[in-house]
C-alpha cells in the first residue's frame, strides 16, 4: 500500500496551515473521533516516555497501550524516519526556552 499519495500530501499540507493549538484542537476533533485523538495522544506519550528510557510496563500502565503497540513505537522511535526524535527534540527545546515577546501562540 502506498500511503504517501496525493490525498496524504493534501492532509499534511492542511495540517501545516494550522496556526495555533486552538485551531489544531478544532480541526482534529472534526477530523478524528475522540477515541482516535486519545489513541494518538497515548502513542505520542509513549514515544516521549521511551525516549526517557521508561519501562514498557510503566508505559503500558500509564497509557493503556498494548505491549505490541509500545514495541512498535519503540521500533519507529529508534529506527524509523526520525519523526518522533525530531518532534521530541523540538518540543523539549521549545518548552525549556523562554519565548520572545510576540512569538507565542495567540
Amino acid at each position: 500500500m502506498n500511503w504517501y499519495n496525493q490525498k496524504t500530501k493534501n492532509l499534511f499540507g492542511t495540517i501545516l496551515l494550522l496556526k495555533n493549538t486552538n485551531e489544531a484542537k478544532k480541526f482534529f476533533r472534526d477530523l478524528l473521533t475522540e477515541k482516535e485523538i486519545l489513541e494518538f495522544s497515548n502513542r505520542w506519550q509513549a514515544a516521549q516516555m521511551l525516549e526517557k528510557k521508561i519501562s514498557y510496563l510503566k508505559i503500558e500502565k500509564e497509557t493503556g497501550l498494548s505491549s505490541t503497540t509500545v514495541a512498535r513505537i519503540s521500533k519507529w522511535l529508534n529506527s524509523g524516519k526520525g519523526g518522533y526524535k525530531l518532534m521530541i527534540h523540538r518540543t523539549t527545546h521549545t518548552h525549556r526556552k523562554p519565548r520572545s515577546p510576540g512569538k507565542g501562540l495567540l
